[in-house]
């Protein structure tokens, strides 16, 4: 997957509602086997679709996309040996202010920089219901960019959601209990009834006497919407979807996605980091592949490497390269 072919599958991913990195080679120093413009997908787990450089880069850039993801904020990332970095001429010997510096270690001795961007998902909606204010929500939430559908109860499932979609069940007497029951069943960001508050205590009283878990009951918040008083149903809505803003911008309803891996040594008998620090030249290496072409044990703790060059040079005087590290 090269050029557009991987903006195809990012436009793809996020018709899909998936949350990923695109990554951009925006400069370059050669010798190295990237172009300017070079791209790739970086999933959430760390799965990378296009060309962003060699095996040096590829484990720090996914390394810093996954961190990209879960903050939501870009990165601009400057890739190259640690004698590079202070003397990258193009800034007057001086790196930009914002710019990420990861140090790599290749013998090509080239250099890269890399523009990380995070492309998540918009917020997802899902109103259950046939009444004139489910439709009403539903068209305001797709007026501000939102992905959102309106279903009756017997269409709708726990499949349309996950857990970070947001459910209002407005369907007003018509299948209550049960489209309730399937999307508390989904654990979604979000799950408000709209009812009076004396309605909504008897229904969630009613299926907790089915056995519905009180813990998913706890988490529905009935009446849904900021409290304005008697309103019409559009307002009811804009009641509505202005809870559902205000909470999303406290932080209140789940959006990210889990933090990544850190990176570590292991011990000789126990399971391997995803990732690791090579303790020669300090780049951020992928544990599952090589085998001991790119490992090394010293004193029961299995250590990590870019290379075979790292490797012997670590083995042939390891305390040398662990005293910075322990």
């Amino acid at each position: 997957m090269y050029g557009w072919q991987v903006m195809e599958r990012a436009a793809e991913l996020e018709r899909r509602g998936e949350a990923f990195a695109l990554a951009t080679v925006v400069w370059r120093q050669g010798p190295s086997s990237s172009q300017l413009g070079s791209r790739a997908i970086i999933t959430t787990s760390g799965e990378l679709l296009g060309w962003i450089g060699g095996a040096c880069a590829e484990p720090s850039v996914i390394r810093q996309a996954k961190q990209v993801i879960t903050d939501g904020q870009p990165r601009l990332l400057l890739l190259g040996t640690p004698d590079q970095l202070p003397s990258a001429a193009r800034y007057g010997g001086s790196l930009p202010e914002g710019m990420t510096v990861v140090p790599i270690s290749c013998q090509s001795e080239g250099a890269l920089e890399v523009y990380v961007e995070p492309v998540l998902p918009v917020p997802h909606l899902v109103v259950v219901g046939r009444s004139p204010m489910a439709q009403t929500l539903a068209d305001l939430a797709l007026a501000i960019g939102w992905r959102a559908k309106r279903l009756d109860w017997s269409e709708f499932s726990a499949g349309d959601v996950d857990e970070r979609s947001m459910v209002v069940v407005a369907t007003q007497g018509h299948g209550d209990e049960e489209a309730v029951e399937r999307a508390a069943a989904a654990q979604p960001g979000y799950l408000g009834l709209v009812a009076s508050r004396r309605r909504g205590e008897s229904l969630l009283g009613y299926l907790a006497e089915r056995g519905v878990p009180q813990e998913q009951l706890d988490r529905v918040r009935v009446p849904a919407g900021l409290d304005l008083g008697h309103t019409s149903h559009v307002e009811i809505a804009v009641a509505v979807l202005a809870e559902l803003v205000q909470l999303r911008a406290a932080g209140e309803i789940a959006t990210t996605v889990s933090q990544p891996v850190k990176a570590a040594a292991s011990s000789a008998g126990g399971s391997a980091p995803e990732e690791a620090i090579d303790p020669v030249c300090g780049m951020t290496v992928a544990t599952g592949t090589d085998g001991p072409i790119r490992s090394a044990t010293h004193k029961d703790v299995t250590y990590y490497f870019c290379s075979a060059g790292c490797r012997q040079r670590f083995e042939s005087e390891p305390d040398s390269y662990l005293i910075s590290t322990e």
